[in-house]
């Protein structure tokens, strides 16, 4: 079986590279259908799963069950839940026996038994506030955020992973030294590059005798 992990900087393109990779690969392909599973498991709403999994502070939210009624319960003991059973989820799925590609998530340490193929992607603010202005530009104009908020928002999202990484694996994001490959997405032809990559790792997925 061969697994791709890819680990990344918010706005830096990993999400689209990997799956362009996935589909230049016919690898099955991995990123919010964990949250929809998640939710589905823990009756949550899917929107709420996944601002838990990003959200850190120990405040008191409004949680919804089965998008039906709404009670407070603390951070800490529901966000640990829903990360524990986001962990167990990701185990589960080398159980299909199946190559596959997944994106973010710490998967890289969750799965290193299976010596995954262990990916950063990466690009610099430049690029990453212009690759959000342009999803921004394609949402409703209403609901557009101007530059400044976006990059503070990238900022955030970069400094919640960041932590979780360090309280989940002890280990730092930007630790280089953990990854097989890192790439600068940054201004480059996203097909181009999914097809470089999707090369370098089957050598490498060969090398390793897979």
């Amino acid at each position: 079986m061969r697994i791709i992990t890819i680990s990344r900087q918010f706005g830096s393109g990993g999400r689209e590279l990997g799956k362009r990779l996935a589909d230049e690969l016919g690898f099955d392909y991995y990123d919010r259908e964990i949250i929809d599973t998640l939710a589905q498991r823990q009756g949550l709403d899917p929107e709420y799963v996944r601002s838990q999994l990003s959200f850190h502070g120990w405040h008191q939210v409004p949680l919804t069950y089965h998008s039906s009624f709404t009670t407070v319960l603390p951070v800490s003991s529901l966000k640990t839940q829903i990360m524990a059973e986001e962990r167990e989820i990701i185990r589960e799925i080398p159980e299909s026996g199946n190559d596959f590609v997944i994106i973010g998530r710490n998967a890289d340490i969750i799965l290193n038994e299976y010596r995954p193929f262990r990916m950063f992607v990466c690009a610099t603010q430049e690029d990453r506030l212009a690759r959000c202005m342009e999803h921004e530009r394609k949402r409703p104009v209403e609901e557009q955020l101007p530059e400044k908020q976006v990059l503070k928002n990238i900022k955030r999202i970069d400094k919640e992973r960041i932590q979780t990484r360090e309280i989940l694996t002890g280990k730092e994001l930007s630790d280089i030294s953990t990854y097989d490959m890192t790439v600068n997405a940054g201004g480059r032809d996203m097909k181009k590059l999914a097809r470089a990559v999707a090369d370098f790792a089957l050598r490498w997925f060969e090398d390793d005798g897979r």
